[in-house]
């Protein structure tokens, strides 16, 4: 059978006829079905997932529990739009949320279907409870691709290019990002100069009474999986609070267990004003969430906000039998397990290899900077794209990430057994040293 009769070709001739160009596509595989952390393919090859649908998989693909749970509530309901005839879930799985979100304030919720549609709803509660219209968002971000969260996202290409003029009333600053810190070339050490530098900014860009909420991923996803310094989150609140500005976690990547917590903020002890959630909520079903304090969830008024789809019933159902398999078989803390053991695999990995630049990461939420050079930081981006080429060649499904495409993100499903784990880092490492070699 020549290569252009397998299943694999016809679909993807097929897809290339029907399918948008802008929807890329990385791997050229089409998925059969899944379970756990293996996917298998129409031609039947099986891989490792090391990238849990972009962080939607945290507890694999097709839980029992959760498939069960869409299949009994599809039996019984499969839309109303809840702002005309309601149904218990969508109630069930918000006093859920509300319990989980860090902090002791009262607590409401909303649904919407993405992790974008969850931050555009949080920067419109967040001006209509503050009466101001400032939005800050940090280098790095990743809020999705809508027009106001693509204004607030920072990488260019692919996301922003050519699809300008942005949002106005949008504002960015310079993050945490520690392996190339902005500043220690002229301040050496850390001095938090990213936290002095709000000073700066609130006299020479934007009054501090004119900005309404802060927006921030507590470990940045597409920027590179970075994880800031103790101090920041911490001192970023304090900033918030001092000048009446609302302080809004994104978790919609790193969120239910992936960190090790449910949410990554409580590994700060931050309470945020406002929560936004989605990818492992709903174990892949469409589901997001803004969770925030009673007073300012409330300030809209009725019909302010909300959407036709926003928490339908097989969501919800998924999103609550999900919690319960993540909180039933202690996925949090299988996650800093997974974290615990890959650390130190490729901690070992960068004193023998000297393309790793960086190695970085909160409980299972791990990232390998590559570089050309340790002494210039120079991003090795060709070596980063030959890593994941060659671990998909070995049956091994990743992907990269970072401003410059030099991050090798690692995004396990929680549910991997040791045997997967251990077979997925070998790869991994081989691929690694490899592409090294080669340059």
């Amino acid at each position: 059978m020549s290569i252009a009769e397998t299943k694999t070709e016809k679909l993807i001739q097929r897809k290339n006829n029907a399918v948008a160009r802008g929807i890329a596509n990385s791997t050229g595989v089409f998925v059969e079905k899944a379970s756990g952390a293996v996917i298998t393919d129409v031609e039947g090859r099986e891989f490792l997932d090391f990238y849990a649908g972009v962080g939607v998989l945290n507890v694999g693909h097709c839980p029992e529990p959760v498939v069960k749970a869409i299949q009994k509530q599809a039996e019984q309901l499969l839309h109303s739009f809840f702002a005309i005839a309601m149904y218990e879930p969508y109630v069930e799985l918000a006093e859920k949320m509300n319990s989980l979100m860090p902090g002791g304030s009262l607590k409401k919720t909303m649904f919407a279907n993405s992790g974008a549609e969850a931050v555009e709803n949080a920067v419109k509660i967040a001006r209509h409870a503050t009466k101001r219209t400032g939005i800050i968002s940090f280098e790095g971000a990743f809020h999705g691709r809508t027009f106001m969260t693509m204004s607030l996202t920072s990488k260019v290409k692919p996301y922003k290019y050519g699809f300008g003029p942005f949002a106005p009333e949008t504002y960015k600053v310079p993050s945490a990002y520690c392996y190339r810190c902005h500043y220690r070339s002229t301040y050496p050490g850390c001095g938090m100069h990213c936290l002095e530098n709000f000073e700066r900014f609130f006299t020479a860009e934007i009054d501090a009474e004119h900005i309404a909420a802060m927006i921030i991923e507590p470990v940045q996803g597409e920027g590179g999986f970075i994880v800031p310094p103790p101090e920041f989150l911490p001192g970023l609140k304090a900033i918030c609070e001092s000048k009446g500005i609302l302080f809004i976690a994104d978790e919609v990547q790193t969120g239910f267990g992936r960190t090790g917590k449910m949410f990554a903020i409580e590994n700060w002890g931050v309470e945020p004003d406002i929560m936004t959630t989605a990818k492992s909520i709903a174990a892949g079903m469409p589901l997001s969430a803004i969770t925030g304090k009673a007073e300012y969830m409330d300030a809209p008024d009725a019909g302010n906000i909300g959407g036709t789809y926003g928490g339908n019933p097989l969501a919800c159902a998924a999103g609550l039998e999900t919690i319960k398999f993540i909180e039933d078989n202690n996925l949090c803390s299988r996650a800093a397990q997974i974290g615990s053991t890959t650390m130190k695999r490729l901690k070992a990995l960068q004193e023998r290899c000297t393309v790793v630049g960086d190695v970085r990461g909160v409980g299972a939420m791990i990232g390998i900077e590559l570089v050309k050079d340790r002494q210039t930081k120079e991003p090795a981006k060709e070596i980063t794209s030959k890593v994941v080429k060659y671990c998909l060649e070995q049956g091994v499904m990743l992907i990269s990430a970072g401003i410059f495409s030099n991050v090798i993100r690692l995004l396990i499903p929680l549910v991997v057994t040791d045997e997967q784990l251990d077979r997925g880092l070998t790869v991994l490492e081989q691929s690694i040293l490899k592409a090294a070699k080669e340059g």
